[in-house]
């Protein structure tokens, strides 16, 4: 199971660090991404690390913005924001998958297990 957390109010210009713990998998052995849903629209894309690193993914509207970090020891994934916008604004997901190849990434279907998400909202 994935538990995500970390997420709540900000102001536009702030900064939010999300986390990601993972019980009853071996982190070393999955790929880990992050995802966003904002109300009516699709599931999004924002970071990913591969299983066998290094190497990241983002999106292009998180560029140099937000930083995904991975530490296997501990289980754990992160999502560092910074200089958030209000079209930051949205619940996210952390996932995770054994079998996500470099070129799937940034789909969600590559993904096998989801955590239930965390509110992050920014006002501007």
């Amino acid at each position: 199971q994935l538990q995500a957390s970390g997420g709540g109010l900000v102001q536009a210009g702030g900064s939010l660090r999300l986390s990601c713990a993972a019980s009853g998998h071996n982190f070393r052995t999955v790929s880990v991404g992050w995802f966003r849903q904002a109300p009516g629209k699709e599931r999004q894309f924002v970071a990913a690390v591969h299983r066998n690193g290094p190497g990241t993914s983002y999106a292009d509207s998180v560029k140099g913005r937000f930083t995904i970090s991975k530490d296997n020891a501990k289980g754990m994934a992160y999502l560092q924001m910074s200089n958030m916008r209000p079209e930051d604004t949205a619940v996210y997901y952390c996932a995770a998958g054994p079998s996500v190849i470099r070129s799937n990434l940034e789909s969600p279907a590559a993904y096998t297990y989801w955590g239930q998400g965390t509110q992050v909202t920014v006002s501007s």
